[in-house]
This record gives structure tokens, sequence and C-alpha cells, in this order.
């Protein structure tokens, strides 16, 4: 890691850890709300990275001090139940909460945009490039077969990422309001080792006004006034 990236983690790890101590208040809903004390995510860890610089310069990745713990508790027990699995998270929302264009909700801190982990041509573990050319990754899709150029989904990375994320909310005491992925590929998702636990959270079930397919969204479930 550079030293400016070095800088960049340490400095919003302090902050992140101070706006934990006082906590983040969200208020409203996630498609008409807006949030105080709010926290960004870290840049980069061991096992994740965030989809873009610039975006985290823009302040585009702030989230509800819970939800930064959540995050964070589940990739920390990633590292240990998938070993070698690289994460990218995507858009989050702003510091103050509020419209986030160009999506329809990430408005009060507890919704944030994951985007698929996958395997390469040599079916190992990589990370889903996601360059400005492609709106940042959001203009990528994949085949009936889950496929895109040399990537592949990689389902069972994923419900184990969802499945640790749902631990962690709950032994924070919240939980996991909504999950909107392609319902084409769910049964998929559901084959895996982790899937039977993933049938028991609320996966949207209609057909949302863009296609997530690179991506999949999680709305968490923390009170808000």
């Amino acid at each position: 890691m550079k030293a400016t990236q070095i800088a960049v983690a340490t400095m919003l790890a302090i902050g992140a850890a101070t706006a934990s101590a006082a906590g983040s208040r969200c208020y409203g809903s996630v498609n008409r709300g807006s949030i105080e004390g709010s926290v960004q995510l870290p840049p980069e860890g061991a096992n994740f990275k965030a989809y873009s610089a610039l975006a985290i310069s823009m302040g585009r990745n702030h989230v509800h001090s819970e939800v930064s713990a959540i995050i964070r508790d589940a990739y920390a027990k990633l590292e240990r139940t998938a070993p070698g699995s690289q994460y990218v998270y995507g858009e989050s929302g702003n510091e103050f909460g509020g419209r986030f264009r160009p999506h329809r909700t990430h408005q009060n801190g507890l919704s944030v945009d994951f985007f698929v982990p996958v395997r390469d041509k040599d079916d190992r573990p990589a990370r889903l490039p996601t360059p400005a050319t492609q709106r940042f990754g959001y203009d990528i899709e994949f085949d009936k077969n889950a496929r895109y150029g040399a990537y592949s989904i990689d389902f069972a990375a994923m419900a184990e990422h969802l499945y640790q994320l749902d631990q962690a909310a709950r032994a924070r005491g919240h939980g996991i309001a909504l999950v909107i992925f392609d319902t084409a590929y769910l049964p998929r998702l559901f084959a895996t080792p982790r899937g039977t636990e993933l049938k028991r959270l609320n996966f949207m079930k209609g057909k949302p006004w863009v296609r997530h397919d690179e991506h999949y969204h999680v709305d968490f479930a923390v009170p808000c006034s």
C-alpha cells in the first residue's frame, strides 16, 4: 500500500472510530431520508476494496456507523471462512444522506451496493474491474451463464458474504431488510453451501428499475427516527 493510501486509510479509520463513539442517527426511509454522524467505509482491507478512489474522494461511501461496523465485521470473518476471496463494495450514500443520484434509495445510510465476487479464466478468485469507462462497474452486463468476458460470478463467495453480513448484523441486534439481486441468478445462489440459510433473507421478488447482475444491493435493518 502506498504512503498516500495508508494516510487516507488511517484518516478514515480515525474518523470512523470517532463517529462510532457518538453513533450515527438516521431519519426516514432508504428512499426518503437523511443521516447525521455518518462514517466513510474504509477504502480497502485485506480482502476488500472500494470500487473507485474518485468516488471515495467525493464522499460517496458514507454509511450509518452501525452499518460500517457490520460490514467490517463481516469482511474480518470472511478472511477465515472464504480465504482467498476478493470483494469490492460499491455506492452507499452521501455524508448527510438525501437524494443520491442515480439511485432511487441510498438516502439514510442503510443502503450499500456490493459488486459480485468473481473468478477469472483460470478459476482463481479475482476482483471485478470497475473502470470509469464502465460507469465504475455499473454498466457491466453478465450473460445468462453469469459470465462477463473472462470473469464468472463466484456464487459461493457471494453467498458466504451475505451470510456473514446477516450474522454480523444479528450480533449487533440488527438485521438485513432487503437484498436486490437478479432473480434469474437466485437458483445458483441458493444452490451453494450457504443457500438454505440465505433463503430466510428478504430478496426482492419483483423486477427492480435497473438490472442487478453485476452488483447486489443490501438495505440494513437499523432503527431510524
